[in-house]
C-alpha cells in the first residue's frame, strides 16, 4: 500500500515553520486539482496561478496560528478558498461587461451557485470566531477540557487523568455543565448582535 512521504501534520507543521520543502510538497500534490476547476470555470494558466497562491499564503497564514487545527484534509481546504477566492474575483468582473464568456454561468449544466457558497462561507467563518470568542470568555478549566475533548479527541479516560478526576464519568458530568455554559455564552452573545 502506498504511504505518503509526510503526513497532512507533517506538512502543516513545516509551513507553519516557513519550510520550503513543505511549501512544495502541498503545491504540488494540489494545484493539480484547483487548475482544472479554475480553467472550467472561466480562468485562465494565470488565474491558476495566482488564485492558488493567495490559497497558500491563507493556508500559511492560518498554520501559524497555535490554534488552528485542520478539520479536513488539505487539498479539501485550499479547494474551498481557492473557490471562494475565485468565486471573489469572478464576483468583481461581473460589474465589467464583457469579460465572461456566455457559458460562464453554467457549470454542466447547473446554475452557479457560488453567491450562495460564499455566503455560507462567510456565515460559517463568523460563527467559528463568535465560538473561539465565546471559548474565551468561558474560562479555564472547562476551557481547556473541550478543547482536549474536541480539538484533541481525547477520550473521558484521558480527561479524567489530565484533569485530576476520580473518574471518566465525573470528567463526562463536567464536560457536560461546560458545554451547557458555553452555549449560554455563545448564544447570549448571539442573542446581542442581533
Amino acid at each position: 500500500m502506498y504511504q505518503p512521504l509526510y503526513t497532512e501534520q507533517q506538512l502543516l507543521a513545516g509551513l507553519a515553520k516557513g519550510e520550503r520543502m513543505a511549501t512544495d510538497v502541498v503545491y504540488r500534490q494540489h494545484i493539480k486539482i484547483v487548475g482544472p476547476w479554475i480553467l472550467q470555470n472561466g480562468g485562465s494558466e494565470s488565474d491558476v496561478g495566482d488564485v492558488f497562491q493567495e490559497a497558500m499564503v491563507v493556508l500559511y497564514e492560518k498554520a501559524q496560528q497555535e490554534d488552528f487545527r485542520l478539520s479536513c484534509k488539505i487539498g479539501t481546504y485550499l479547494f474551498a478558498v481557492c473557490k471562494y477566492i475565485w468565486y471573489k474575483k469572478l464576483q468583481g468582473a461581473q460589474k465589467q461587461p464583457g469579460f465572461l464568456p456566455d457559458n460562464a454561468g453554467n457549470d454542466e449544466g447547473r446554475d452557479w451557485a457560488y453567491e450562495d457558497d460564499v455566503n455560507a462561507y462567510k456565515e460559517r467563518e463568523a460563527h467559528y470566531q463568535n465560538l473561539d470568542i465565546a471559548l474565551d470568555h468561558l474560562g479555564e478549566p472547562c476551557r481547556s477540557l473541550l478543547k482536549a475533548f474536541y480539538h484533541n479527541d481525547k477520550s473521558m479516560q484521558e480527561i479524567a487523568a489530565e484533569f485530576g478526576y476520580t473518574n471518566p464519568d465525573n470528567a463526562k458530568t463536567q464536560k457536560y455543565k461546560c458545554l451547557n455554559r458555553l452555549r449560554k455564552i455563545f448564544y447570549g452573545a448571539q442573542t446581542k448582535m442581533r
